[in-house]
């Protein structure tokens, strides 16, 4: 069991200022998108999280696991009960951060499929969705979530791409016809710490996988697309 007992009051302003630290000594791997005041700002606002999603945000602090963090999640949250949500499709999953705020969503009846290629992510996740109370609304699904989205049938009200950024241009012909007519395809990390700015350089998959992703999402007349440019730009596509 992970030690985060201090992050439950301490998380925010601790993340706050080792990101500043990290960015003053040129460490940091994130440029900052919007300005670090505004940042602190923002965080400031928030209402405090449950136990559960307080204890997750330490771990993944500690652990440097990926997870979108409470402001992009929020977003998710209130755009999936905007729609009124009830099916969502979730790729690249991790420990389940996000998962639990789109079960919560979706509410009772509803169903988030997680995905992630770790059966050890799959485990700690099932853990958390306990005691969350929400395991009812999950469905566990290990693997590729490329490959997975083709064994679960119908459409959906949602699909949430997280994955390997290398691979968002194949999410992006995947997903898109599987949303419903006014769903959403939403995508973190799309402005990938602003280097996406920038020619990729040779070998960068990654940068070079984001680029390609905004140009279908934005030239796809399938979709009217937004991106917000909060924490590391967030892709908002609505199916037309």
């Amino acid at each position: 069991m992970y030690d985060v007992t201090s992050f439950y009051v301490l998380y925010i302003p601790f993340f706050i200022t080792h990101y500043a630290l990290r960015i003053a000594q040129g460490t940091s791997n994130m440029n900052r998108i919007t300005d670090l005041d505004v940042e602190r700002y923002i965080y400031s606002l928030l209402p405090a999280r449950d136990r559960v999603l307080q204890e997750m945000e330490g771990v993944a602090y500690q652990h440097g696991i990926p997870i979108i963090g409470p402001v992009v999640a929020r977003v998710i949250y209130q755009y999936a009960t905007l729609i009124g949500a009830r099916r969502v499709f979730e790729m690249g999953s991790a420990i389940g951060y996000s998962t639990i705020w789109l079960a919560r969503a979706v509410g009772d009846g509803g169903k988030v499929y997680y995905t992630d290629g770790s059966q050890s992510n799959a485990s700690e996740a099932a853990g958390y969705f306990e005691r969350a109370g929400v395991t009812d609304r999950i469905e566990i699904l290990v693997g590729n979530s490329l490959d997975l989205i083709d064994q679960v049938e119908g459409s959906f009200d949602l699909i949430f791409n997280d994955v390997d950024k290398h691979y968002y241009p194949q999410v992006f012909h995947k997903a898109v016809p599987r949303l419903r007519k006014g769903g959403l395809f939403i995508t973190d990390n799309v402005l990938w710490s602003g280097r996406v700015t920038r020619p990729a350089h040779p070998g960068d998959r990654d940068t070079a996988g984001i680029q390609e992703f905004n140009r279908l999402i934005y030239s796809s007349p399938d979709l009217l697309t937004t991106i917000l440019p909060i924490r590391d730009g967030l892709a908002v596509c609505t199916k037309l």
